[in-house]
């Protein structure tokens, strides 16, 4: 098995294999929420105009975050401590952000593409060391999907090395991107779409024991949850 990691929207429209999209702050960490909290249909796509048109058609609603696009012009934010208190069961969601969302849209080379970060990091593992694929490929999507961002490219290697069996000190990892950049937002009083809750939520590892696999559908990527036996359990 060949594991690569590349980075941002060039990296994803050339990765092959079985694709894993890592957006941690916050996308591919919110999306392991939406299916925990009981959606009826997630769906993610690449702009706000094709997010409304498929929740129109769906009866469903709009979630996520857009580089100057104000709170207001979505039903939920893209915050998973605000879902967390939100009442989702039984909802269609359509989830378009700057990075991750639209990664998931253009791995057109992939064999297969799910959903990772440090909440299901385990579950990526175990559900590729199942598989078996001749190559993987994960993805750390970055800033709005053209800059590095630290907390995708440690979340690409940290699950490089549990694949590999290589250590690991995610405490280590933590206490560091407590402090990047691009964590700023959460300890930014006056951003209420980005609670400090939200940087321990994106940092709780393992939390999940599913993995989110897309599916394309017209206009966007479904999500669907598959469950991953613990390596040794199956």
């Amino acid at each position: 098995m060949i594991v690569n990691v590349v980075e941002c929207l060039s990296g994803a429209q050339r990765a092959k294999g079985l694709v894993v999209i890592v957006d941690v702050f916050r996308s591919t960490t919110l999306g392991c929420f939406l299916v925990a909290g009981g959606v009826s249909e997630y769906i993610v796509t690449d702009s706000l105009d094709r997010a409304r048109a498929m929740a129109a058609e769906r009866g469903g609603k709009v979630i996520g975050e857009l580089v100057d696009v104000p709170t207001s012009e979505f039903d939920y934010l893209n915050s998973p401590a605000l879902i967390e208190k939100a009442d989702i069961e039984g909802e269609t969601l359509i989830h378009v952000t700057n990075a991750g969302t639209r990664g998931l849209m253009v791995c057109s080379d992939a064999d297969e593409i799910v959903m990772g970060s440090f909440v299901n990091a385990k579950a990526v593992v175990d559900y590729v060391q199942a598989k078996q694929p001749e190559v993987v490929t994960l993805v750390a999507m970055g800033t709005g999907g053209t800059m590095r961002a630290q907390e995708d490219m440690m979340c690409a290697m940290y699950i490089k090395n549990e694949i590999e069996e290589y250590p690991n000190s995610f405490k280590t990892l933590k206490k560091f991107l407590r402090d990047v950049d691009t964590a700023a937002k959460f300890f930014d009083d006056t951003r209420e779409d980005c609670p400090e809750e939200d940087f321990d939520l994106c940092m709780d590892l393992d939390r999940f024991d599913f993995i989110l696999k897309g599916e394309p559908v017209e206009g966007g990527v479904r999500l669907e949850r598959v469950d991953v036996p613990a390596r040794g359990t199956a």
